[in-house]
Parts: structure tokens; C-alpha cells; sequence
């Protein structure tokens, strides 16, 4: 009987996948759950279930460090969003993808599944890094036996498979963020209630006083806040924490999928959304103005890559590589104000500012203004051309 690995999350989708194979696929089962940080309820929860609906084996795999080293750090460099929120989950998925391919050949596994449906963007990002990085078949249960949800949940029941129906919201969760969709969310008419969000207070429920953060830098990289140096999870782990008790990170957009469909999406991203902002603050100090631009288009562009589930196209490391060079004088440090959902710097210090308090003090006595008037003569001048013509 053949193998096959399942992408397990011990959620509806995936549970209900593990029964699907075998009945209707006639393949033995192996699930493997990555930890990207989900938390350790989830972890213990997915191991549960494994064990629950009898699977033949079950990885747990920690890639936690990794994904904050590797991924995270690229983001954070790259200043990626998408639409306006800091990218989580799809930033994440070239990483669980590969991690389940380790396992699939480790078991000599014939096949690859996952539970995605056929609306969303994840089984681009997860076939995507199979194909480019292994030779392996891909199965799509739910997708292929075009089920609804009310139809997995009915064959659950049929096979004993016993979940928190309760659950209204589909969420996706990892150390840089949390996704949140599904139920009455899924109509933009409808506000979203407070309690889908876990990471971050409302405005009203803020820190009622102003915080100040100072976070430092290494070539583009957060390494310290407030002069404690601590590895870049942990880091995360900190920013999450501070942002989201001063109400920052919340996102509500409506989000255009790969396919074609727009979707209602909310986003908690307080760390991300800190860390990015003090980041770019920092770059505005010691890039040169066309490095700036340049850098505005690479972000738009790198972006847009994780997003489209293109993290194998040699164009994103040949950013990484453009970037990475880039990245070498933004060290410095950055104090962020942070107060009530609102965020903005305060101090910026690095020792390759370019920013010079000789040239641009009005007290300067040795850069003679008057020789600007030759620049100024001659700046615009086709236009000027152009409208004397039109006179």
C-alpha cells in the first residue's frame, strides 16, 4: 500500500482528509503537523487528533527558529505586505511545505496531501513548493471531491470523528500574525466582534499613557529592545505583547485572491506591524533617496511573490540578494511612540545616517546659499520651455 503524507492540522479539513485516503485513495496515512508557533494548545491538540483517528504515524516537527531566522527576517528586511497588513500565514507555507516533503521522502512516501479547498490561495503555496522542490504526486481530497464544509462535517460525524464544531472562524496562526475568516466575517457589511481578536486590546481597553519602545538593528534585523538583546523569536514574541496592548495591529481588508475572488479578511499583526514600521523609520536615515524608491518597488514586488505562492522563483532570491546589500547600513537604533492604535518615531540614531545637522542647520554659515540660484535657474527648465510655448 502506498504512502502518503497528509499536512495535518487537526482541524475539520485535515482530519476529515485522513479518512478520505484511505477510504476513497487506498493509501496508508502518515501525518505531520509544523510548528511555526501555533502555540502549544494547538501543537497538543493536532497531536490529539492524530491519535484519535488512528493515523499510522505522526510527526510533530518545530520550526519555530527557523521560521523566524529564515522567512521572518526576510520579511521584516524586505518590509513585505500585502495590501497593507504584514505577511503570516502565505510567508509561512514555502516552509511547512518543504518540512512535509523532508518527511514524505524520509518515509518513502509516494504522495503529498493537504486539506485545502479549492477557493483559497494555500494550495497554490503548498503544490507550488512540491513540485519545484520534489517529484512527488499531490492530493487534494477536498478539493477534488468538491465537499462543503456541511458535507465534511456530516462524513465526521459518519466515521466518529469527534471536533469543536462550536468553532464559527477559520483561523491561521503563527508567531508573525493571525488570520481570521469564515462566519458572519465573511460579509463585509457585518463589523467584526471583538472576540476574534486575542492578540491585541481595542483602543478603548489600550495602555492609557503613550509607550516609548526602542528597538535596535543589525544590518536590517531587530536584535535588542530597550537595550535587551534577545534572539529574534523571542523578539517577536516581546513586540506581539508590547504593540498589542497599545491596540496596534489590527487589520480589516478586503483581500483580492489568487483566483480571482475578493475576500473579507482580518488580520492581528502587532509585532509585525512595530517592528516593520521602526524598520522602515530606520532606512529613511541611512538610505540614499533613490536606494528609498527602489526599495518601495522591491517591497511592493517581494510581496507580491510570497504572496502568489512564488517563494521558489529565482527573482525573490535574487531580491534577497539586492536586498541583503541594501540592508548593511541600516543598523542603528529607532524609538517608537506607540498610543492607542497609532504609531510613529520619535528617535532615530545609526552611525551610517546620512542625515547631516552641519548642512542642514538655518545657523550654517559655510554652505553659501547663494549658490543655489544657478541650480534653480536651470531645474525645470524643458517645462518652462514648454509653458513660455503655450504662452
Amino acid at each position: 500500500m502506498d504512502k502518503v503524507v497528509l499536512a495535518f492540522s487537526g482541524g475539520l479539513d485535515t482530519s476529515v482528509c485522513v479518512k478520505l485516503l484511505e477510504e476513497k485513495y487506498d493509501v496508508e496515512v502518515i501525518t505531520a503537523c509544523v510548528d511555526v508557533g501555533q502555540g502549544e494548545e494547538e501543537m497538543a491538540k493536532a497531536e490529539s487528533m492524530a491519535a484519535k483517528i488512528g493515523t499510522g504515524k505522526h510527526y510533530t516537527i518545530d520550526a519555530k527558529e527557523e521560521f523566524a531566522n529564515e522567512y521572518i527576517a526576510r520579511g521584516i528586511k524586505a518590509n513585505a505586505e500585502y495590501e497593507g497588513y504584514p505577511l503570516s500565514t502565505a510567508l509561512a507555507r514555502p516552509l511547512i511545505a518543504q518540512k512535509i516533503i523532508e518527511v514524505a521522502e524520509k518515509e518513502g512516501a509516494t504522495a503529498i496531501a493537504h486539506g485545502c479547498t479549492g477557493k483559497g490561495n494555500d494550495q497554490f503555496r503548498f503544490e507550488a513548493v512540491i513540485l519545484a522542490m520534489s517529484d512527488l504526486d499531490i492530493i487534494a481530497p477536498i478539493r477534488e471531491l468538491n465537499l462543503t464544509r456541511t458535507e465534511e462535517q456530516a462524513y465526521a460525524e459518519e466515521k466518529g470523528i469527534k471536533l469543536n464544531y462550536d468553532k464559527i472562524y477559520s483561523i491561521d496562526e503563527n508567531i508573525w500574525g493571525r488570520s481570521i475568516e469564515g462566519g458572519n466575517l465573511e460579509d463585509p457589511a457585518n463589523e467584526p466582534p471583538e472576540d476574534i481578536y486575542e492578540w491585541t486590546k481595542s483602543w478603548k481597553d489600550a495602555n492609557d499613557e503613550p509607550q516609548k519602545v526602542t528597538i535596535e538593528f543589525e544590518e536590517g534585523i531587530p536584535v535588542a529592545i530597550d537595550g535587551e538583546m534577545m534572539p529574534l523569536i523571542e523578539l517577536i514574541r516581546k513586540a506581539n505583547q508590547i504593540a498589542g496592548d497599545n491596540g496596534i495591529g489590527r487589520v480589516d481588508t478586503i483581500e483580492n485572491r489568487m483566483i480571482g475572488l475578493k475576500s473579507r479578511e482580518n488580520y492581528e499583526v502587532p509585532g509585525a506591524k512595530l517592528l516593520i514600521a521602526a524598520h522602515q523609520a530606520l532606512e529613511e536615515l541611512v538610505l540614499t533617496t533613490d536606494e528609498l524608491r527602489f526599495a518601495e518597488y522591491m517591497s511592493t514586488l517581494y510581496a507580491d511573490l510570497v504572496y502568489r505562492a512564488l517563494w521558489q522563483e529565482p527573482l525573490r532570491e535574487d531580491l534577497d540578494q539586492a536586498i541583503d546589500n541594501m540592508q548593511q547600513r541600516v543598523s542603528g537604533e529607532v524609538t517608537m511612540k506607540l498610543f492607542k492604535g497609532s504609531i510613529q518615531p520619535l528617535v532615530r540614531k545609526s552611525p551610517f545616517s546620512l542625515h547631516s545637522i552641519e548642512q542642514i542647520t538655518f545657523e550654517d554659515k559655510e554652505t553659501d546659499q547663494r549658490e543655489v540660484e544657478g541650480m534653480i535657474k536651470y531645474h525645470g527648465l524643458q517645462a518652462a520651455n514648454y509653458q513660455k510655448l503655450n504662452r
